[in-house]
């Protein structure tokens, strides 16, 4: 005989009722059986026990019987006045009441739920198992007029309220009364197939037990084109995804050719995946209202594509004639919406449709700005990468020509005073020279290999020296303001070159105002708590000094905000600027280890603001040399010097000058040229004078090797790059010093003399 699930409930509450009573009445009768008084008492003491505990037992039952009785016609009058359906279960969802159905008392919850899904015994517990951990569950299943909405809620003590509602307008899924709706599939977490309604059904040929059936093996791709298997053949299908609670998902088909139907645009705008409908000119139909969200704005029909976005490459006419012809169909192409207010990038995929003779295409759109921020985030750091790297090998090359050209210069001016008539032109030539190399020292500034001395600093200071030249450099019809924070931390910059940023942007403020205005300089302490992230940039948590540099101009572009650091980049007009002043102050705040941002509206102003590390270690002192000169120490004069230098200018330029102040000179032209000349015994050198970089062995290389045989010399290191580009290697070889191109005869016979005074120093 079968029980029903309430009565199975009620024998397994009474069984053990019954034992006990059992166990009372034998313990009872066996203190009779014997003889022996303290076994007797013993026993009866026991039964005794037992039937106390279970006259106690049985009251507690009948109390929480009663309560729950009363707890459950309570509600159960409740829920009786409902409009939805109501149920009221137990802990196990047996129901207790109902609403709608006076012969569901006894039977379970799930049975009310086998039409919505295959796993209706899994939904029930899990829902009440939810309901128990927070006081209340819901999930939405799909039947085949529309959707249940199923709640669960402990309104008591191991008493449940359900509630199981009808959902008629899911625009995903259901419409108006007698309209198609779009085939759907509800697919649980091992791909298994719970549930497909009736458009699914008939599209795919009945019902489908595992998903591979559908799509074979490869993953269905939402919003775009996947094959599906049907009786009629493998046929293109949109795929929409959705997921669900427990793991499940629903799968949405919109067939590439459906049936006309009277409904059909209304199942188009509600596709939750943005497409346009367009004819093989490009002139669009159709837009679906994720579309429309997307464009942000209102597409009519007739509407160009052209009109509303453009091709990042070729144009969007050439891509529609290849994909209306088969040629270019599922590829996709990333566009540029035509939005006057942010960029807004989407990737677009085109799917043919040919209904009779007349061809259209289907595009599926997608935002991808995001992904092209990124992608314009590399690039931009790949190009500015590359212009540094050109910047510097350019500025390598102009040092060596200034060197040979400034170095002659000189020693032209050795045999021409003030009243040769050629002194004046050889004036002209040296001062366009040191010119010239100006403008090759903002190169590398952008190229962040200049040469940096830095040094602790407090911004107020600077400040304060650099105030009267930057007065002088506005004019009178300008105001500068500075504005200080009065507790600011150090930072470590050097001077000079933290100078010429404040300058460079100040003189960028001026120009932007040729009627007069303001210019405010703010220096501020700033924490950051979050990382600090904008114009593609991410700054790390920590403190900073601030400096914000502000003017009442006619600001900059939106479009050319991203141009302004590059080098040559400039709206002045021809001979008011070299384009170098900002890229210069962007190339000297990167080497320093600060940021650099702008903000500029057009008629308003523009603001630089600047963030540089706060500086927390003191910086050591400045070691004066172990062995000091005296004044009156006659000045080294002679010495062996071998000069190895690649540019013949260069090398005849240096061995002519250091002659000439009494130095003897061995030259050569590369590092292995110079170890054969130190091969000979009998070769003496007091100094090595070499080129950093060089065809073949380099200059740290050849010295290194040629200090194994003679470890007291000292080097003199010179170079069109910057001394960090090869300070490791320099920081090695003890007794170096560094002379940066280009540099005068005084720069090179000076420091040729210091480095050999300090060798016979050493061995004195």
């Amino acid at each position: 005989m079968a029980f029903t699930a309430q009565e199975k409930l009620q024998v397994a509450s009474v069984a053990p009722t019954v034992f006990l009573w059992a166990m009372a009445g034998g313990l009872l009768v066996a203190s009779m059986a014997f003889v022996h008084p303290q076994l007797r008492f013993a026993l009866g003491l026991s039964g005794g026990i037992v039937v106390a505990v279970n006259l106690i037992s049985l009251a507690r039952r009948r109390m929480q019987k009663r309560n729950s009785s009363t707890v459950s016609r309570a509600l159960g009058a409740m829920i009786a006045r409902r409009p939805h359906q109501q149920y009221l279960s137990d802990a196990l969802g047996i129901v207790l009441a109902s609403n709608c159905d006076t012969r569901a008392e006894g039977s379970l919850i799930s049975t009310r739920l086998r039409d919505a899904t295959a796993d209706a015994d899994g939904l029930v517990a899990s829902l009440l198992q939810q309901a128990r951990k927070e006081g209340k569950a819901s999930d939405l299943c799909a039947v085949r007029n529309g959707r249940l909405s199923v709640h669960v809620a402990e309104v008591a003590q191991g008493v449940f309220q359900w509630q199981i509602e009808r959902d008629q307008g899911d625009v995903r899924n259901t419409h108006a009364s007698g309209v198609p709706r779009l085939p759907m599939i509800t697919v649980g977490r091992r791909e298994s197939i719970l549930f497909m309604n009736a458009a699914a059904r008939d599209i795919l040929g009945g019902r489908k037990a595992v998903l591979s059936e559908i799509f074979g093996k490869k993953d269905p791709v939402s919003g775009e084109a996947n094959t599906v298997e049907t009786p009629d053949g493998r046929r293109q299908c949109l795929v929409a995804e959705f997921p669900l609670s427990c793991g499940r998902r629903e799968i949405y088909l919109l067939p590439t050719v459906m049936p006309p139907t009277k409904n059909s645009a209304v199942q188009f705008d509600d596709l939750p995946v943005a497409l346009l409908k367009v004819d093989v000119n490009g002139q669009i139909q159709t837009a679906n209202r994720a579309a429309r969200t997307l464009v942000r704005r209102p597409i009519e029909t007739g509407t160009s594509m052209s009109d509303l976005m453009e091709g990042l490459g070729r144009s969007i006419g050439d891509w529609l004639t290849e994909a209306a012809a088969g040629h270019g169909d599922h590829h996709s192409e990333f566009l540029l919406l035509k939005n006057d207010d942010r960029e807004v990038f989407v990737q677009v995929s085109l799917n043919r449709i040919v209904e009779g003779e007349q061809t259209t295409l289907i595009a599926v759109l997608s935002d991808a700005t995001e992904l092209k921020s990124l992608e314009a985030q590399f690039v931009q750091s790949q190009k500015m990468q590359a212009i540094g790297q050109l910047a510097g090998g350019v500025a390598h090359d102009f040092n060596n020509l200034l060197t040979a050209i400034t170095g002659h210069c000189d020693l032209l001016l050795l045999r021409h005073d003030q009243g040769d008539p050629d002194f004046g032109d050889l004036t002209q030539i040296n001062q366009n020279a040191n010119r010239a190399a100006a403008l090759v020292g903002q190169l590398l500034a952008f190229s962040r290999k200049q040469n940096l001395q830095p040094k602790v600093l407090n911004l107020r200071d600077t400040m304060a020296d650099l105030t009267h030249l930057l007065n002088r450099l506005v004019g009178e019809k300008i105001a500068l303001n500075l504005v200080h924070d009065p507790v600011l931390r150090s930072i470590r910059a050097d001077k000079r070159q933290l100078e010429q940023v404040l300058m460079n942007l100040v003189v960028n403020a001026r120009d932007a105002m040729p009627d007069g205005g303001e210019i405010t300089i703010r220096t501020e302490s700033t924490v950051l708590e979050h990382p600090l992230e904008r114009d593609r940039v991410t700054v790390p948590v920590g403190k900073y000094v601030g400096v914000k540099v502000s003017d009442e101009g006619c600001g900059i572009a939106p479009e050319k905000l991203q141009k302004i650091f590059e080098p040559f980049y400039t709206t002045k007009r021809t001979g008011e600027g070299t384009g170098l002043g900002l890229s210069t102050a962007y190339g000297i705040v990167k080497q320093t280890g600060g940021y650099i941002f702008v903000d500029s509206v057009l008629g308003e102003g523009t603001t630089f603001s600047l963030l540089f590390p706060v500086h927390e270690l003191y910086e050591k002192p400045t070691e004066p040399p172990k062995q000091m000169r005296e004044e009156g120490d006659v000045e080294v004069r002679g010495g062996v010097v071998l000069l190895v230098e690649d540019e013949a200018p260069v090398r005849s330029f240096a061995s002519r000058a250091l002659r000439l102040h009494g130095f003897s000179v061995l030259e050569a032209e590369s590092g292995e040229e110079a170890l054969e000349v130190l091969e000979d015994p009998d070769a003496h050198v007091d100094l090595f004078v070499s080129d950093v970089v060089m065809p073949g062995i380099d200059g740290p290389s050849w010295v290194r090797r040629a200090r194994e045989t003679r470890p007291n010399i000292r080097v003199v290191f010179m170079s069109g790059y910057a001394e960090d580009s090869f300070s490791d290697k320099q920081a090695a070889i003890e007794g170096s010093a560094f002379l940066p191109k280009p540099f005068s005869l005084s720069d090179l016979t000076g420091l040729v003399q210091e480095q050999i005074g300090l060798g016979h120093d050493r061995l004195s």
